[in-house]
């Protein structure tokens, strides 16, 4: 690996598994551990590319874990939704996909182990007596249950698990030190009572491991080397250590923290995505404005641009906000290398060649991308009438306004011919209903064979007797706050009542007519567009528009 380019996980790992190193010899192991109580977002993104590619650039595996030990609000449907945009970042676990309460019968004999080591004891404080004996920085924890006989707390942690007793009556806390300096270190729980069903287990458990002590066991078990976690966690290291070091686990995982991601203008609390889609804010979780990942697909986002913005944030101890700006930029770069270039109207209004031949039509030729060489170009067809945006026209020219007004610039009418505005016609209202123009028969392919300077700007368009009609919705920031989730807001009301417009009766080229997602496409001078993966079908054609064509990200 270049040494210039290792960041301070690898930098760890590679020590770690050299000479001397706690792993020496040993395949990096690492996994990723998603609660399936909601579908993914693009925060979770870049703990799964840390996760999966960390241990790609080792020649390592990762292991998928649907850490699912509180059944409250899992379900499978996020346990697919999950598998699904791993798959479509291009990342694969093999046959390491598990579930953390498949290890539920093995944390119950760990816990039963440090009872009888004297290291955990059954605690009957209530949860008020429970804050309330939790002391402050100057003061000890205290819980008069805390010396326990060994023996009356394997009782009761086997009659906590029998359901003998109601929530709330019991819980099992490791015995570390009550003056600590770590709260997490404070006699912390390991298990509490619930009764509700599980997912998979259905009613066979009334008790749950917490994530605290289930996470360090279920990552020995599976031989994970490096449990790769986010800051928040860098607190609790100390008791993921001590769990390891006292239950006769079959291996000893080192737990490395790094920085979370945050993006301006969004949410990335899943509690906080649930109300969104729940009370009807948004039209799913994987609404194109969602931070999701199945959001972001919809949306026309790519897995490389998803991958690439990951890589160019970086990875760190420090906490920072990442401008959403970087994240579209990351994706018009792709799409600009990639993405078909495509002849859309998205507000049309009918253009009409008044000396062009009636009756008559042609091919033009026009680019399917100038920055791949291989792409080639494609025909489209041209007749007396075309459609053009209502944007291109003005009856009164504002200064250095470059397209079409009677008697203005010759324009060019892209791939096709140089035309000259000569009038217009308007209903009662003063709505432009027609534009009359001129053309050039001498200018096909738009250029003038005198070799004259065309003033004018060049115009898309396309054949209104031969195109498509289709839906494009155009979105903006979910939120108009930049920070919605500040201190002291309410990040409903920082809603942006504008992140949506939807525009019908617009006009695609032909060749779009039986476009099927993921396709995308540039619409000429209009921005890049995807093809909605959910309600575009045959003969109802909707594209999104991914995003703009303006880069306002500033490098």
């Amino acid at each position: 690996m270049d040494e210039t380019s290792r960041n301070f996980i690898e930098a760890f790992i590679q020590e770690d598994i050299g000479p001397g190193g706690r792993f020496e010899g040993q395949t990096v192991h690492t996994r990723f551990p998603p609660e399936p109580n909601g579908y993914l977002h693009i925060g979770h993104c870049k703990a799964l590319c840390i996760d999966f590619g960390t241990a790609e650039r080792f020649g390592g595996l990762c292991n998928l874990r649907m850490d699912d030990t509180n059944p409250s609000k899992e379900d499978n449907e996020f346990v697919e939704a999950i598998q699904e945009d791993i798959h479509w970042l291009g990342f694969d676990w093999g046959d390491r996909f598990f579930f953390g309460s498949d290890y539920f019968e093995q944390d119950y004999q760990y816990a039963v182990e440090l009872i009888q080591k004297g290291l955990a004891y059954v605690c009957e404080l209530t949860p008020e007596e429970f804050k309330e004996y939790r002391g402050d920085v100057n003061t000890p924890a205290r819980s008069p249950w805390r010396d326990r006989p060994i023996e009356e707390s394997l009782d009761l942690f086997q009659r906590m698990r029998d359901g003998e007793f109601p929530e709330g009556k019991y819980t099992l806390r490791a015995k570390i030190d009550l003056a600590s300096g770590n709260f997490n270190m404070r006699d912390p729980v390991l298990y509490r009572i619930r009764y509700i069903e599980h997912h998979r287990q259905g009613t066979k458990w009334c008790i749950y491991p917490m994530y605290d002590f289930a996470h360090p066991i279920q990552d020995a078990l599976e031989g994970i080397t490096h449990s790769l976690c986010s800051l928040e966690y860098e607190d609790h290291r100390p008791l993921y250590d001590w769990v390891v070091n006292n239950v006769s686990v079959p291996s000893k995982p080192r737990q490395i923290e790094f920085s979370r991601l945050g993006i301006n203008y969004t949410v990335m609390s899943k509690r906080k995505l649930r109300r969104l889609v729940e009370e009807g804010f948004v039209s799913g979780w994987d609404d194109p404005r969602m931070p999701t990942l199945c959001g972001l697909r919809r949306r026309g986002y790519t897995p490389a641009s998803i991958r690439n913005f990951t890589d160019r944030i970086g990875v760190s101890k420090v906490p920072s906000t990442v401008d959403y700006s970087f994240l579209e930029h990351c994706l018009r770069e792709d799409l600009n290398d990639h993405a078909q270039r495509a002849m859309a109207v998205l507000k049309p209004v009918k253009l009409t060649i008044t000396n062009y031949p009636e009756g008559e039509s042609e091919l033009v030729e026009v680019e399917n991308n100038p920055n791949d060489p291989e792409a080639g170009t494609r025909e489209v067809s041209f007749s007396r009438t075309v459609y053009v945006e209502a944007d291109d026209f003005l009856p009164e020219p504002v200064p250095k306004y470059k397209r079409l007004y009677p008697e203005g610039p010759e324009c060019r009418l892209k791939g096709a011919y140089l035309i000259r505005c000569t009038g217009y016609e308007a209903d009662e209202n003063g709505s432009v209903t027609e534009i009359f123009a001129t053309y050039d028969p001498e200018s096909r392919g738009g250029n003038p064979a005198d070799g004259r300077k065309v003033k004018g700007a060049t115009i898309h368009w396309v054949n209104a007797n031969d195109c498509v009609d289709a839906e494009v919705r155009l979105y903006d920031n979910l939120f108009a706050d930049e920070e919605p989730e500040g201190d002291g807001k309410d990040y409903i009301e920082c809603l942006n009542p504008n992140s949506l417009e939807v525009l019908t009766g617009c006009k695609v080229e032909r060749s779009l007519e039986n476009v099927e997602a993921p396709a995308s496409f540039q619409f000429l001078r209009l921005g890049y567009f995807a093809v909605d993966n959910k309600d575009s079908k045959p003969g109802k054609l909707v594209f999104n528009r991914a995003v703009a064509l303006k880069d306002s990200f500033k490098k």
